[in-house]
Order: C-alpha cells, then sequence, then structure tokens
C-alpha cells in the first residue's frame, strides 16, 4: 500500500479547525536539540537545526539537524526519548534540516513525516522503505490538536513551518526561513486568524545589513509578536537587535534551550 498523502486544506478551512480546537490547549515544551548557537554545554554545536516538542497530545520533531550522531546524542543528554517521537515535520529540503533523519527512523520508523510536496520522489520513497509513513504537505493543514503546518510557502527555497495553536496565541517554528521570514508570518496571519504570541527557529539574516534587519524587528511589531527566538542561521547581528527591541521579551534560543509553551 503506498503511504503518501496529499493534504490539500485551502487557508478557509483553518478557522473552523481552530474553532473546534479551541478548549483543547495543551502545553508544550519545546526543547532545542540541534543548532550551531552555543546553549547547554553538556550539548555539540553543529550548523542546522531541530527541534523537540512533547505535549500530552504528541511528541513531534521538528527537522533533524545534519548529522544524526549529533542530534540522537544531544537527545540522549537531554534524556529525551526518541521512541516517543510519533511526528516529524521537515521544513525544507537541505542537508542541516534532514541529515540526521535516517539515522532516527533506524531508530524508530514508527512515525509520520510531513515533507512539503516539492521534496524529492527518491527522497520519500527511502523514508517509506524504512517503515515510517509520508505526508506530503501544499496548504496550511492540522497535523493533530492544536498543531498546523503552515503549508509551503513559495520563495528561494520552498519551505514549510509548524503552528502550535496555544492559549497565549500563535506559536510558529522556522527552519530556515528562506522565503523570508516577514512574508512567512504575513501568509501565517492570513491562514490562521489569532495573534502571534511566539516566533522561535531560524529567520535566514545572517550577513544582512543592520538597516534591514532593523526593518524586519519592526514588522515583528507591526505583525503584533509578543516574543521573539531567533536562532540558527538568523546571525548574531539580528539575535542582538531582537534583543534590545524585546528586552524579557526575548529568547536566546541555542542547542539545549528549553522553552515552556502554555
Amino acid at each position: 500500500m503506498k503511504l503518501v498523502y496529499l493534504l490539500i486544506l485551502a487557508p478557509f478551512f483553518i478557522t473552523p479547525l481552530i474553532a473546534m480546537a479551541a478548549d483543547i490547549k495543551p502545553s508544550w515544551k519545546a526543547t532545542i536539540v540541534y543548532d550551531n548557537n552555543a546553549g547547554d554545554p553538556l550539548l555539540k554545536t553543529d550548523w542546522g537545526f531541530s527541534c523537540y516538542l512533547e505535549s500530552s497530545e504528541k511528541t513531534i520533531l521538528f527537522d533533524c539537524g545534519g548529522r544524526g550522531d549529533i542530534l540522537l546524542s544531544n537527545m540522549a543528554r537531554k534524556g529525551l526519548s526518541l521512541e516517543k517521537i510519533q511526528v516529524i515535520v521537515l521544513s525544507h529540503f537541505h542537508q542541516d534540516h534532514i541529515g540526521g533523519l535516517e539515522d532516527l527512523l533506524t531508530k524508530n520508523p514508527r512515525v509520520e513525516v510531513w515533507v512539503p510536496y516539492s521534496f524529492p520522489s527518491e527522497f520519500k520513497k527511502a523514508i517509506e522503505k524504512k517503515g515510517a509513513q509520508v505526508r506530503e504537505v501544499i496548504k496550511p493543514a492540522p497535523i493533530c490538536p492544536g498543531v498546523y503546518t503552515s503549508g509551503v510557502i513559495d520563495g528561494p527555497v520552498r519551505e514549510q513551518s509548524l503552528v502550535l495553536d496555544t492559549r497565549d496565541g500563535l506559536v510558529v517554528i522556522t527552519g530556515c526561513a528562506h522565503p523570508g521570514i516577514v512574508h512567512i508570518l504575513e501568509e501565517i496571519k492570513t491562514a490562521f486568524p489569532k495573534n502571534i504570541y511566539l516566533v522561535m527557529g531560524g529567520f535566514h539574516l545572517g550577513g544582512r545589513p543592520e538597516t534591514e534587519i532593523k526593518k524586519i524587528v519592526a514588522s515583528f511589531r507591526r505583525l503584533g509578536v509578543k516574543k521573539a527566538g531567533p536562532t540558527h542561521c538568523s546571525g548574531e547581528v539580528a539575535r542582538r537587535l531582537f534583543s534590545e527591541e524585546y528586552g524579557p521579551d526575548y529568547i536566546r534560543a541555542g542547542v539545549g534551550q528549553e522553552v515552556i509553551i502554555q
């Protein structure tokens, strides 16, 4: 049986889905288990990104970093079980976000792997060969109660983000934000009519001029983003500018960082 599903869900269907799930607001613990920014000294840093999310509903891994040995080692040092992972969401087809998948599936193939429809067919077949289910993403769609894919957002690289519907508002976790972090947030605001509480992950701002980054920080404020946690490919200038603007609402994200999401 071919385990590939096309998830074509127009954005106007998202509103009733969120409304129906309004009373289902599990708390989440998000742990960054792969990042090139230092955090927990017991964990290894490496170029890439992965975030482990736990709740009473599901255990989800967003992206898999660049190397399986580092990913699994960091998870073990944080006491996080790879066997508990039920869903893996891959943001885009770059090695620093998919490289650890094969090693993880060797240990735990009993998962759904949500990938943009544009991923190579050979890659999707390799996932199925490991025994996992592939779910192809086109439009915004529910993953489980209170958790959604943003849908594939076009840009220099097609990319999806993870969206959590929480009591405080939407939490958006990004991989590299190749389509542009502001563009991603604008698309999510259109598809999901709620305030954005937290944006965390790669903002793809490394090497950008300070004047350009200041405009992006201002756009975060314009979009009503309450908290910001730039990491991975965001760059130190962006991290400094977001820190200056957001003060106590800035999250200095790095490998090993834990964020409790109510």
